[in-house]
């Protein structure tokens, strides 16, 4: 069964276009190497511009385990990690 994930991430003041940079090379780099991800994609808020949704889907759950296993993942999350207000709020869902 398919596996939903919805990340809700706050970005810190001005620190928006360092993020789209990273986040945009991050999804290369899953969309050109995670066969099991069948869906991966930034979106921004048009009520608070500082709210971020990633929105993914993987054919398991072990493919959602892999993606976050993978060295340009972790990489990312280091530099995003610098520029987010709190802690990302993770969704995990099921396919129906």
């Amino acid at each position: 069964m398919a596996i939903g994930v919805i990340a809700t991430i706050k970005v810190q003041e001005g620190k928006n276009d360092e993020f789209e940079s990273v986040f945009v090379e991050l999804t290369k780099q899953v969309l050109a190497n995670e066969e099991g991800c069948l869906f991966y994609a930034l979106h921004r808020s048009k009520s608070d511009s500082q709210i971020y949704k990633v929105l993914e889907q993987y054919k398991s759950a072990d493919d959602l385990t892999a993606h976050g296993q993978t060295d340009y993942f972790k990489a990312a999350n280091i530099s995003l990690g610098g520029m987010v207000a709190a802690a990302p709020d993770i969704e995990v869902l099921d396919a129906v």
